[in-house]
């Protein structure tokens, strides 16, 4: 994927992606040009009858009863303008409301969209540094957040200000051609300053988005971190990280502001010396009797027409650059479709759940190799131990057969057939997972249980609960399987994923330290559950705990990516390798003879 700092997007190529995102709303936009058609008429009647009036009221001055004869004059005004402000509320409430609509359905379909692509991306795409959670929310909301004002802003500001323009310069040049041309001179020079002031400003306000996402991922890491801070009382230090980021994007938001003030001046001084422009030249003509009184009035108001949009200019360039500038980021997640994950097609109705792994390689993304040569054979209705210090690849291993990753060398075959050619979704639903860390989403225990089946009834979410030994801790909560799952403590969370794998009841079964936070009680009681779970099913178990290790069928040891050595328990005990070094020294670490002894004097 491209990094999205170095990517350039025009305005065109961005009014070319949201095509998609607008087209729906075909039949709205067409009333909006309708409407704003005749809103840009309106908006020339003023002056129109300004200029009207005061031709009128100059001659009816020099009669001898100007009331008498002008009455007619008074009535034809004041139906005109009050039929026209009349039209005004209609054209002004449907400019807004169908705008306003169609901005917040280009957001929601932006949003869907966005989130939609992104859960068909690879894992390696969220594990990737420049993708972290707080980036991508920052990308995907200012994007979204820009590109929809820019939609808002085309409809409801932009396309009304500059159709009311087009008319007043046409109606000028219709009045007089002088007066037309210095108007038309004026805008030109007024976009091409505010064209270098978006020049200017658009490698800051990069670096600008830059800070802002390190800003917010920098937040969230500490507030995740915020146990690791306090305990190494670290306070002061990510105090002054993040002090040193505020100060960084403090100076770049000042920067951007001196700019602006500059520029601003700059065009402000240009719409005035056009309204002198036209005043000067107005006047001359009237002078020169070119032209009436009333006209003066006329290209007045006219040219406050045209320079209305330039007024707006600044407001309207700088969403427009701020769309130009986030619209990279969200269209770059939008468009990484390198990162889609690769599906097969094959998806069986049953599966035996042998897996074989031939001469596999793998590495993660700017890592070193953490498999090389991989040889394994995961017999059907067994169960398969992977045993290795921290780093050895075990947790990998298990990532490559969920096909989370794809291997870089050598094949993974799952009933003779290429794990590539499998359908994701299919091969998953086969498998059930629990990790040393399992997610619990914000919500109810019971729909966190659930997750395992969604279709799953509650007398069903029940017993998986009983299962995991969590349903009686849940029943003395004051909610019950209303309680927020995100309040329980690490090892009830625990529970709730291994009550998942009940509830799923899969063929294939992966465990990742399935009983890491809990107590050695819970322990007992789990390990229960899940030796009742695994019968005739494949089972690959990584685990420190000997006693899940030792029930195995089959252990396969890992050192540095690389199996070293293979067998029963029995038979690698024997070797007097790899093998036995982690069993004794876990032994070891337990105080296994002082506890065996203990136990034997309770006897």
């Amino acid at each position: 994927m491209k990094n999205p700092f170095n990517r350039t997007i025009s305005l065109f190529g961005i009014f070319r992606q949201l095509k998609p995102f607008v087209r729906p709303n075909k039949r709205m936009i067409i009333w909006t040009l309708l409407l704003t058609l005749v809103g840009a008429l309106m908006a020339q009647v003023n002056p129109i009858v300004l200029k009207y009036t005061v031709d009128e009221v100059s001659q009816l001055i020099q009669l001898p009863a100007p009331m008498e004869t002008g009455i007619h004059v008074l009535a034809f005004i004041s139906v005109v303008l009050l039929a026209k402000e009349i039209i005004n509320i209609f054209i002004n409430f449907g400019q807004k409301y169908y705008g306003e609509k169609i901005r917040i359905n280009v957001s929601s379909e932006l949003a869907q969209t966005v989130i939609d692509k992104i859960l068909t991306y690879r894992v390696a795409f969220y594990t990737d540094g420049n993708h972290e959670s707080g980036k991508l929310q920052t990308r995907i909301d200012r994007g979204i957040e820009s590109l929809t004002r820019l939609v808002q802003n085309f409809f409801i500001d932009i396309l009304p200000l500059f159709s009311s323009a087009l008319l007043a310069l046409i109606v000028m040049y219709i009045q007089n051609v002088y007066v037309g041309l210095v108007s038309t001179v004026v805008v030109p020079i007024y976009f091409y300053v505010s064209s270098l002031q978006a020049k200017k400003l658009g490698g800051v306000r990069r670096t600008l988005r830059n800070q802002r996402e390190q800003k917010t991922s920098g937040l969230l890491n500490l507030v995740n971190s915020i146990l690791v801070i306090k305990s190494f009382v670290r306070e002061k230090f990510e105090g002054k990280k993040q002090y040193d980021l505020q100060m960084k994007l403090m100076e770049s938001q000042l920067h951007t502001r001196k700019v602006n003030f500059l520029y601003d001046g700059l065009k402000t001084f240009i719409e005035q010396f056009g309204v002198v422009a036209i005043i000067l030249l107005t006047v001359f003509l009237v002078l020169d009797q070119q032209m009436t009184i009333g006209a003066i009035m006329l290209h007045i108001m006219l040219f406050n027409n045209v320079s209305a949009p330039i007024r707006q200019l600044h407001r309207i360039y700088d969403d427009m650059n701020d769309a130009m500038i986030y619209a990279e980021g969200y269209f770059d997640i939008l468009e990484a479709d390198s990162e889609i994950e690769p599906n097969g097609h094959h998806a069986p109705s049953t599966t035996n759940g042998t897996f074989e792994l031939r001469n596999v390689d793998f590495s993660y993304p700017n890592s070193v190799k953490t498999l090389q040569g991989i040889d394994m054979r995961i017999e059907s209705g067994k169960t398969t131990a992977l045993v290795g210090l921290s780093g050895a690849g075990k947790s990998t291993i298990i990532n490559l057969l969920c096909k989370f990753y794809l291997p870089q060398g050598g094949e993974i075959l799952l009933d003779g057939i290429n794990l590539n050619d499998y359908d994701n979704g299919a091969l998953r639903e086969k498998i059930g997972l629990v990790l040393q860390r399992n997610h619990i989403f914000k919500g109810s225990i019971e729909d966190n249980i659930r997750y395992g089946k969604i279709e799953a009834s509650f007398e069903e979410v029940q017993e998986a609960a009983r299962k995991a030994y969590l349903h009686e801790q849940i029943m003395e909560l004051k909610e019950g399987y209303a309680h927020d799952a995100t309040l329980l403590s690490g090892g009830q969370q625990q529970r709730i994923a291994i009550a998942r794998l009940f509830l799923k009841n899969p063929p294939i079964i992966f465990l990742d330290e399935p009983t890491a936070s809990l107590d050695a009680i819970a322990t007992e009681q789990i390990k229960n559950s899940l030796d009742a779970i695994q019968k005739n099913r494949t089972v690959v178990i990584i685990s420190h705990s000997l006693s899940q290790i030792l029930d195995a069928d089959y252990i396969y040891v890992l050192k540095k990516g690389e199996v070293v050595e293979s067998g029963t328990h029995d038979s690698l005990m024997d070797v007097k390798g790899t093998y036995r070094e982690i069993f004794d020294a876990s032994a070891r670490s337990l105080n296994l003879e002082k506890l065996v002894q203990s136990y034997k004097d309770e006897k």
